[in-house]
């Protein structure tokens, strides 16, 4: 006889609380499904930090330092978010994007944080090099303002 289907307790990509037909206090995990996906659904963090702000806002998202401290402790490379007067977190996956409003540039997970480096500004040449110098800061400072790559 084959094994009866077993069913996780979670989703396997984000862990995601899932239910169970008869189960009690169904909305503490349909509520922490939400706040979960509220917090990986276009995230957005204030910047990255050892030690959680004193008096963070509801929603509040953060990318945890190296070397967390107090209730981000154990809790380094995650993603800390404000939600319920308690700190929630989340391990990134490779392909996750990140918005850093403190840097004003995105990040992508791939086995760790990666952002792009700006490059170099040619300089040198003659006159029509002068004007391909011309185009491509223009281009740079386009995909600057985009948040493509950061602010040198």
């Amino acid at each position: 006889m084959p094994d009866p289907i077993s069913f996780t307790t979670a989703s396997p990509r984000y862990q995601l609380p899932l239910l169970f037909s008869g189960q009690a206090q169904k909305e503490f995990f349909v509520n922490e499904a939400h706040a979960l996906i509220d917090t990986l659904l276009h995230p957005v963090i204030e910047g990255e930090a050892d030690d959680p702000p004193a008096d963070p806002a509801a929603g509040e998202c953060w990318l945890v330092g190296a070397s967390p401290t107090g209730d981000w402790a154990g809790q380094a490379g995650m993603l800390a978010c404000f939600q319920a007067d308690g700190w929630i977190f989340t391990a990134p996956r490779d392909g996750m994007r990140l918005f850093d409003r403190s840097a004003g540039r995105d990040l992508r997970y791939l086995d760790g944080w990666h952002q792009a480096d700006p490059p170099a500004q040619p300089a040198g040449g003659s006159v029509i090099d002068e004007e391909a110098r011309i185009a491509i800061n223009g281009l740079i400072n386009a995909l600057v303002s985009a948040g493509i790559l950061p602010q040198s």
